[in-house]
């Protein structure tokens, strides 16, 4: 679906309108590390008057605490990002499945597990990024990185990374197994350097000259946009182009921050009501304007930030078989040698 929106100041009419004030407590394992979700959860309490009380850290530590704590877990709910971790938490029994309309009918049903053990509220493209005065033409799509064309000229982030094997993941789910592992094998050997550092670093090597063509999540380059970030002034910005990549073919990768209901939850209802507050045009607007989101829900509105990047066509590949191929991605990290 084409994206070309912008942020108004006015919320529309269908969002999240709270019952009557509810009393009680929910218990939030957050690996979203954001300082500007502080106002979803405040904005949720004053809707509701349910407290929050969080436990923040790594998605993997919160899973295995949860797993460790097992029915004794006062955990409510779990947020987390990226598909992958999603289906880590899933695999390891620590969410359980939540029918509920408001959910189904907001979320689209690509972005939400198979079995409703999770669902996703904001999405990050995950796309190119290329110095435009070393790159004349830039690799239109994720297969073409593997073109000798680049050969010394690719920066990506490690095979340990979520993001790295998400993208692998939905590569196998779009092109097979086969097509993956030459495709990997091929990135690999145009490597400018050995995998290293976060997205935002992938952008910076485009600025410093160690890579010419990288990968990252729109959000931190749209994060560049809307204030100063180390190593990416405006001159630096300037001279970094993008690329949609696939847009005349599946379109470009999603990756998502989603949440679920804890599978001993002790406050179940409230966990509920969390989730749908999470899907209500109120939050989708903030997950926008607050961290450089695209939201989950179609027809909410985006940031400029966001916004500037223009339009596009996402991958709509279901992120719940995605995320079923994320032990084969590991093997074929492995094969080709992607460190």
């Amino acid at each position: 679906m084409s994206i070309n929106r912008t942020l108004t100041t006015v919320i529309a009419a269908t969002a999240f309108a709270a019952p009557a004030l509810a009393e009680g407590e929910l218990n939030l394992y957050s690996s979203r590390h954001y300082d500007t979700d502080e106002r979803l959860y405040s904005d949720f309490t004053e809707a509701t008057g349910i407290t929050i009380n969080r436990i923040e850290g790594k998605g993997d530590e919160l899973i295995a605490r949860m797993q460790a704590e097992g029915t004794n877990s006062p955990a409510d709910v779990l947020l987390t990002v990226d598909t992958t971790r999603l289906q880590r938490a899933k695999d390891a029994g620590v969410l359980q499945s939540v029918e509920n309309a408001t959910l189904e009918e907001r979320i689209p049903s690509n972005l939400q597990d198979a079995d409703n053990q999770w669902f996703g509220f904001s999405q990050r493209a995950r796309i190119i990024f290329y110095n435009k005065a070393d790159v004349a033409n830039p690799p239109m799509d994720y297969v073409a990185l593997a073109d000798p064309a680049y050969k010394g000229m690719v920066c990506h982030r490690s095979s340990s990374n979520v993001y790295s094997q998400t993208l692998l993941s939905a590569v196998i789910e779009n092109h097979g197994e086969e097509a993956a592992t030459a495709w990997a094998k091929g990135v690999v050997d145009n490597f400018a350097r050995d995998p290293q550092g976060g997205d935002t670093d992938q952008l910076r090597g485009l600025v410093s000259g160690e890579c010419q063509v990288s990968i990252s999540n729109t959000y931190y380059f749209a994060r560049a946009l809307r204030k100063d970030v180390k190593g990416l002034d405006k001159a630096a910005m300037d001279n970094i182009g993008w690329v949609f990549p696939a847009q005349d073919a599946e379109g470009a990768h999603m990756n998502l921050s989603g949440a679920g209901v804890a599978a001993n939850a002790p406050n179940k209802d409230n966990a509920i009501k969390f989730l749908e507050y999470l899907a209500s045009d109120q939050a989708q607007v903030y997950f926008s304007s607050g961290n450089d989101e695209y939201p989950a829900v179609e027809g909410v509105e985006l940031s400029p930030s966001v916004a500037a990047l223009g339009d596009y066509k996402g991958d709509t590949v279901n992120l719940s078989d995605v995320a079923k191929n994320v032990p084969t991605a590991q093997k074929v990290f492995n094969s080709v040698g992607w460190k």
